[in-house]
């Protein structure tokens, strides 16, 4: 059963998490919409950019459906064969699209820099697609569920963060 997750752990998880799974609510039908993503946590927000990968279509379902219906989810998990060591975490909240022109400042520049301290692939593909963009996700309940009654990344030395 799925439980709250302790916002120290958590913290920890996002800042070393590579990829997440970011779940809207479609502006175009209405129904579910997931892509991968690239994200930092700053403080109870999580910020993901419209980075400088291929992007399949203009204008982005993203930015639509986040006009359309803020209300997201996060979802960071391992699969593993030996199901004893499954885990997710969820993050529920809403988005905000921050359109942080060429001059950031604040939290989008924070999140700026964070991003390219994560991701060093950022050093060879551009961090932005167009207009510099970043999506933020403000955190407002995030629960978890393992086999093993933890929540994280074990037998790596990257940070478990454990349900309550």
């Amino acid at each position: 059963m799925p439980r709250p997750v302790d916002d120290a752990a958590l913290e920890e998880l996002l800042a070393t998490w590579p990829v997440g799974r970011l779940a809207m609510v479609a502006a175009a039908g209405g129904g579910p919409w997931v892509t991968p993503v690239v994200f930092v946590p700053a403080r109870k927000s999580i910020w993901t950019p419209i980075d400088g990968k291929p992007k399949s279509g203009n204008p982005l379902a993203r930015i639509a459906n986040a006009a359309a219906d803020p209300r997201a989810a996060l979802l960071l998990d391992e699969y593993s064969q030996d199901w004893s060591r499954l885990w997710w975490v969820r993050i529920d909240g809403t988005v905000r699209v921050h359109r942080v022109g060429r001059d950031p400042q604040g939290a989008a520049a924070n999140a700026i820099a964070a991003l390219r301290r994560k991701y060093p692939q950022y050093r060879t593909v551009p961090l932005f697609s167009g207009p510099p963009t970043l999506l933020e996700l403000s955190i407002e309940r995030a629960r978890g569920w393992s086999a093993d009654g933890r929540v994280g990344v074990r037998d790596s030395g990257d940070p478990v963060a454990h349900c309550r």
